[in-house]
């Protein structure tokens, strides 16, 4: 059925993704959360930018999903966000949490730790880097949540728990480990670890091993695994 003449413009978020999003995009709360951003970028910086908030989605198309790292809000600094979670764009330093997730991977797997904190090549291979809330206030942490966005994500965990087998969801922190009573634990794999930022890394992040035990269980449904190396 052909949509609606007065029906909102179909939003450019990736393969897939409309398809298993469609009902969102068009409840009421969406159209609140959008006229908030609206409203708050008339009055505020806002991170990222607005070609760059659905990048998550654009880079890890639906079907290719395999890996889902889960993290709660973006950065709220100038020129950090750009969509995924954990991830800054190239040139600008990686903050603490990144570091930390930095050396975890080199005590894991021996990789060199890099030079860039642009996480974009995990997203080409399947991984998803999911923040719960899209948005944010500059220099204001937090200050969208609450407004939609985490209805709007948790209905992405819930597709994907629904449309696939064997994910695996990487949950560090007790906000994403949260995110766990949304996913089929019958049909997926979660790996808990405590958030990287330096309040917690070295109480169990680091040592979590998380990157390789994710390609273990890739390489035993017979899936391709993660090249971890930038």
């Amino acid at each position: 059925m052909a949509e609606q003449d007065n029906a909102p413009p179909r939003p450019d978020i990736g393969e897939g993704w409309y398809e298993a999003l469609q009902a969102e995009f068009h409840a009421p709360y969406f159209a609140e959360l959008k006229a908030f951003l609206v409203a708050e970028r008339a009055a505020h910086p806002v991170y990222p930018k607005g070609r760059d908030i659905f990048n998550a989605f654009k880079h890890t198309p639906f079907p290719a999903v395999r890996v889902v790292i889960l993290g709660q809000d973006p950065y709220h600094g100038p020129g950090q966000a750009h969509g995924l979670c954990f991830s800054v764009p190239a040139g600008i330093p990686p903050p603490p949490s990144l570091q930390n997730i930095f050396t975890e991977m080199q005590r894991d797997l021996g990789l060199p730790k890099p030079s860039h904190g642009d996480l974009t090549p995990w997203a080409g291979q399947g991984v998803l880097l999911l923040n719960a809330t899209l948005t944010v206030r500059a220099d204001l942490a937090g200050s969208h949540q609450g407004r939609g966005w985490e209805r709007f994500t948790d209905a992405a965990i819930q597709r994907l728990s629904e449309s696939h087998t064997g994910l695996v969801f990487l949950l560090w922190g007790r906000f994403a480990q949260q995110k766990e009573a949304l996913i089929d634990t019958q049909k997926h794999y979660t790996l808990k670890a405590p958030h990287p930022s330096p309040l917690s890394a070295h109480r169990g992040f680091i040592g979590c091993g998380h990157f390789g035990q994710a390609n273990e269980l890739l390489a035993a449904q017979g899936k391709p695994t993660i090249d971890w190396k930038l």
